[in-house]
């Protein structure tokens, strides 16, 4: 199983060559594998919401809301570990597609041609881990988005632009624990950017745009407060994790955890034909996704279902469409069905939902009642 950067402090993708492969497979061989994504126990709406996710991104993330230990870091780690790795241009601090080369290629490529090289002036291309990239609360906008290279402009007297996280989680995730915590206009500028795939910095005499395409997770306690709701808005899914009460349920968290602790590479073969499945499965659904029909109808019962709920604004019809879509795809079908609507609707619209102080109906089941009346049972 391939392992994933998730420390901030270091590089999204180490690339070596000659004996230092060999060093690295050792490495890697040695390092301790992350919890099989197969084998964590219920929670399956927050597996729902990371793998639908996963299958197309323009949903626009996951917020997941839950109490401490219920496997939230867990899921986005080993989800994350179990993807195929992807090509990226040897070097590029985006982890750019050699399909699709961001500016800093380009301009590497401008530099041999110029340079009388003989070699092609084709960069070479690597497979590297799918990045995690971890913010932590403590970060400043700077060390996110990137700034001014000070390093290089003292040594060198040239403005060089140093990448922040942003660029690190490229074609990646960017996790955010409590991110109920973070100042909210670092939340604003992190849902910008995971909107539009691309980050714009123009700061110390420096404008550099370069691409920021990354699914965006944010985890937090709900004893801890809220995001504000029109930042709230912003997350494409909203999964909400409970504490699993069924005795069977908990025996078996503890025992698959003992075992992991035990031996974790032995643990990870057990679950890797699961895994394996798993990743045809996705691998697969990403392919089906650009194939798969909505139909008018079932397109007027999303509307419908957003009026009757008196959803502000259109994110609620394109993210259940788009969840719905994917959710089809990983299923193996072309054309989305009214109960992918009815899985996906609690995920789509619970946290956009008009709060009303006087309301004593639960929002999921506000929202299931109002599927029942306009999808059906």
């Amino acid at each position: 199983m391939t392992s994933q950067t998730t420390d901030t402090e270091a590089p999204a993708a180490t690339h070596v060559n000659g004996n230092e492969k060999e060093a690295e497979k050792e490495t890697t061989t040695a390092a301790t594998p992350p919890y099989p994504f197969a084998g964590i126990v219920g929670q399956a709406e927050l597996k729902l919401a990371l793998l639908l996710c996963v299958v197309n991104p323009s949903i626009g993330g996951v917020m997941v809301m839950g109490h401490r230990g219920t496997a939230k870091s867990t899921a986005v780690r080993a989800l994350a570990a179990m993807l195929p790795t992807i090509k990226a241009v040897y070097g590029c601090p985006y982890n750019s597609s050699p399909e699709n080369p961001s500016d800093w290629v380009r301009e590497k490529q401008k530099e041999l041609s110029q340079g009388g090289e003989r070699k092609s002036t084709r960069l070479r291309s690597v497979n590297i881990p799918v990045p995690v990239v971890d913010l932590p609360l403590g970060a400043t906008e700077d060390r996110v988005c990137g700034t001014l290279d000070i390093e290089r402009a003292l040594v060198q007297g040239e403005q060089a632009f140093a990448p922040g996280l942003l660029a690190r989680a490229n074609r990646g995730f960017l996790y955010i624990d409590e991110v109920n915590l973070l100042e909210d206009h670092l939340v604003d500028v992190l849902l910008d950017v995971a909107a539009s795939g691309v980050n714009l910095v123009e700061r110390e005499g420096i404008s550099i745009r370069h691409p920021a395409k990354f699914v965006l997770v944010g985890s937090g306690n709900p004893e801890e407060g809220d995001l504000r709701p029109q930042l709230l808005d912003r997350f494409g899914l909203h999964a909400r994790i409970k504490t699993i009460i069924d005795v069977s349920e908990r025996v078996e968290i503890v025992k698959r955890r003992r075992a992991y602790d035990a031996d974790p590479h032995a643990f990870s073969e057990e679950w890797e034909k699961a895994q394996a499945k798993l990743r045809r499965q996705i691998k697969s659904a990403q392919k089906r996704l650009p194939e798969v029909e909505l139909p008018d109808p079932v397109l007027y019962k999303i509307a419908e279902l957003c009026v009757k709920l008196e959803i502000d604004g259109h994110r609620g019809e394109l993210t259940i469409s788009r969840a719905a879509t994917s959710l089809a795809a990983f299923e193996g079908r072309n054309e989305v069905k009214l109960d992918d609507v009815r899985r996906v609707s609690v995920l789509a619209l619970r946290h956009r939902l008009r709060k009303d102080p006087l309301e004593t109906q639960d929002d999921e089941v506000k929202i299931q009642r109002a599927v029942s009346e306009v999808v059906g049972e």
